[in-house]
């Protein structure tokens, strides 16, 4: 396989989630901007209903093929309960499942668990952290 040098041939597939869409959208949007600053190119976007719902839109979107990498972006706050904990916990580690087993990057750009509603508008940079590690990782690892 050829190593890819030119990051704008790098394809990603953004997974977004819909719950906390208020911080999602400018994560998203943020993530966008980047990624065309890094010449790589958003070539397949998928919206689901919150982070735990992440993996099997992964899934599908590796299992098509069409893309380089998969960046994930979402944000957990904390609830009243250890909810926020379980989610992100499982999501992350059916991320990781993913990864491995398609051989190709899924970054997390999943903000939480433990924050507050501020401290998730503090971080909204996790996805743009999230974009620059999915295309370094296609750079070395092609």
């Amino acid at each position: 396989m050829a190593v890819k040098k030119d990051s704008s041939k790098i394809k990603l597939g953004f997974v977004v989630a819909e719950f906390n869409r208020d911080i999602t959208y400018m994560m998203e949007i943020e993530a966008e901007e980047h990624a065309r600053f890094l010449g790589a190119e958003v070539t397949e976007r998928l919206y689901v209903p919150g982070a735990y719902d992440m993996p099997l839109a992964i899934k599908k979107m590796l299992m098509a093929g069409r893309v380089d990498a998969v960046v994930t972006i979402g944000c957990v706050i904390e609830g009243a309960t250890q909810h926020d904990e379980i989610v992100v916990q499982h999501a992350a580690r059916k991320i990781i499942d993913l990864s491995l087993e398609f051989g190709k990057p899924v970054t997390l750009g999943i903000s939480g668990p433990g924050m507050t509603r501020l401290e998730a508008t503090e971080r909204m940079d996790y996805a743009k952290r999230a974009v620059e590690s999915a295309v370094k990782l296609v750079q070395r690892l092609a």
